[in-house]
């Protein structure tokens, strides 16, 4: 996975959590990938957004891994707006992604294919609610998940308190943890 490579960017903090979870969904044969809250970019100018490594570029990285491995990222965000910039990010990867304009949790609610990989990143960790929000998410989302699953938490610390505490209660562990992220499995 050299492709990963190419995302080293000094600012994107993000990049070893993503490189050690999708080094072992490839170990695991992962494909199905569902990401709540969308590569948003920032504002350059009026009409032009750029990359925001500080955020991460998920969807971005996300895509080009379902490309790599022949599956399929299920991207869900509330904001018209940064599904627009996330789709300018991935045209290269548009045929392994499906984008939803919606809640993340009424999403998860109703989606029905079984998820391989669940990165939980909308509402970010600055706002209220979001810790609330993040445990409505995976509850709505654990029946989707099977015994090879891995899920993937951001914001740390200020979104993540509750939704630990659940997926430890419904036998999920966590095998990797940094600064800004927690990933689970069930095994």
């Amino acid at each position: 996975m050299y492709f990963l490579d190419k995302y080293n960017n000094p600012k994107n903090i993000r990049l070893n959590s993503f490189k050690f979870s999708l080094k072992e969904a490839l170990k695991r044969n992962l494909k199905v990938i569902v990401e709540t809250g969308v590569s948003r970019g920032k504002q350059k100018f009026i009409f032009f957004s750029k990359a925001n490594w500080l955020d991460g570029m998920s969807t971005l990285i996300f895509s080009e891994y379902a490309k790599y491995v022949g599956g399929h990222l299920y991207a869900c965000d509330i904001n018209a707006k940064n599904i627009k910039n996330a789709k300018k990010f991935t045209s290269k990867f548009k045929q392994h992604i499906t984008f939803y304009l919606d809640d993340s949790v009424s999403f998860l609610r109703n989606f029905e294919k079984e998820i391989d990989f669940l990165y939980l990143d909308s509402l970010d960790g600055q706002y209220s609610g979001s810790s609330e929000h993040q445990l409505n998410e995976i509850k709505n989302s654990l029946k989707n998940l099977h015994k090879n699953s891995l899920v993937l938490l951001d914001d740390k610390g200020q979104k993540t308190n509750l939704s630990i505490n659940y997926m430890l209660d419904n036998g999920l562990k966590i095998i990797n943890e940094t600064d800004q992220q927690i990933l689970l499995s069930f095994k």
